[in-house]
């Protein structure tokens, strides 16, 4: 007797998964498994993963927590996922991305489909010929404070897919292993993560853009990831 799986997957989507993963290279996380590595058995690594998430037992292991020097000084914590919940995460983001993006603006540059820095540069440098000054700001590690439950909201206002939201909420809440140890994290969702950028453009979408548009539709921005210029006809506008 055929027993279907809770979660209708599709086997082609978790090999394009993989080949987008295998594209974008990256480093080994906490099992130090290389892409390389996991191609040697790739046909059953990838089925276990399918069959896996396919019936909800698919479970993210802890990220791999990397120091990087900021270039203005300081570090910024780089989350380094397993090559398997790589691909995982970007099973996910081919089936989740295409019911947000319809939504987003259309100056939202970052880490989008056919968008790029070019453009929201090409876009700013028009606009400040029409506009005195420039408002810029950087939002101060907004991949590690996103609210997680504010988050989720905006997630189940674009999917009813349970498995979408189920392993969504999974991974946001999978520890850091740092040198230290397990750190369990409360809020945010990890720069490096594959499924991240989509999140962190959701939350800004609601956060920002929306807002931006609601209140201060007379000035026109250009948003890549958290960092953003916004156009004021004077300084006490920008002020």
């Amino acid at each position: 007797m055929n027993k279907t799986k809770p979660y209708a997957i599709s086997k082609k989507v978790v090999y394009e998964a993989f080949l987008r993963v295998k594209a974008n290279k990256g480093s080994a996380g906490i099992d130090q498994e290389s892409i390389e590595e996991f191609e040697v058995n790739l046909k059953n690594n990838l089925y276990k993963l399918w069959n896996r998430m396919s019936s909800g037992s698919y479970f993210p292991p802890a990220v791999k927590a990397v120091d990087i020097p900021k270039k203005a000084g300081g570090t910024r914590t780089l989350g380094i996922p397993t090559v398997t919940d790589r691909i995982a995460q970007m099973v996910v983001k081919l089936y989740f991305e295409p019911s947000v993006e319809p939504y987003f603006h259309v100056d939202s540059y970052g880490y989008r489909p056919n968008k790029s820095p070019i453009q929201a540069l090409e876009v700013t440098r028009k606009r400040c010929w029409k506009y005195n000054w420039v408002l810029e700001f950087d939002i101060k590690g907004l991949f590690d404070n996103i609210d997680h439950g504010l988050l989720m909201k905006a997630v189940e206002k674009h999917t009813n897919s349970k498995w979408i939201k189920l392993y969504i909420e999974r991974w946001l809440k999978a520890p850091f292993q740092t040198k230290e140890g397990v750190k369990e994290r409360m809020s945010g969702t990890p720069q490096g993560g594959v499924i991240s950028p989509v999140l962190a453009n959701l939350f800004l979408h609601y956060t920002f853009d929306k807002w931006m548009t609601i209140n201060h539709r007379n000035n026109p921005f250009a948003r890549y990831a958290d960092d953003a210029v916004i156009h004021c006809k004077s300084e006490d506008e920008a002020i």
